[in-house]
């Protein structure tokens, strides 16, 4: 039996509501976590897993002063030599394609890039239709790389779409 866990980043806000609402679709398939209380050596432990994350500056993802977890989640499983060959990885990203529509969803590029440099697999890409944004890092051809979710302005759509998503997941036997 596939073990799916769903970590997410923040932990209130936006981030967090959108992970519940996908996690309550999946919950009896699913472990859920924020990602402070995810340890590292929890990922042998899972074959799939569905990361979510909130789009941030680029200076946050690198400065480790920060309250952002992740960039000190990935230093530390480089650290302990964890390696993810073989998982497969699901993002969901939120932005705000009103207020920054030129970086709607960006921070899922930079999780991308991090679980790739772990030899995981990332997958679930999401058409860009439906969505008013003028550039995301996280687009690739007429696709985001994950589940896109705007829930200040779209959060009647977040439920739908995830479903929607879960289904493709699972058609790619996810």
């Amino acid at each position: 039996m596939k073990k799916i866990a769903i970590v997410y980043w923040p932990k209130r806000g936006n981030v967090s509501n959108a992970a519940k609402k996908i996690h309550r679709l999946i919950e009896d398939k699913a472990d859920f976590y924020g990602l402070d209380e995810f340890n590292q050596k929890q990922v042998e432990a899972y074959d799939y897993f569905i990361f979510g994350s909130s789009t941030v500056g680029a200076d946050s993802w690198r400065d480790a002063n920060t309250a952002d977890k992740w960039m000190p989640f990935f230093k530390k499983m480089e650290d302990m030599g964890i390696r993810m060959h073989g998982k497969k990885v699901a993002l969901f990203g939120l932005g705000d394609q009103v207020l920054y529509p030129d970086h709607f969803v960006d921070g899922m590029e930079i999780l991308k890039k991090e679980f790739e440099k772990l030899g995981a697999e990332v997958v679930g890409d999401w058409p860009n239709e439906g969505y008013e944004f003028t550039g995301s890092a996280s687009l690739e051809g007429d696709h985001f790389i994950g589940l896109a979710l705007d829930e200040d302005h779209q959060d009647n759509q977040t439920e739908a779409r995830a479903a929607r998503w879960l289904q493709m997941l699972e058609k790619q036997g996810f």
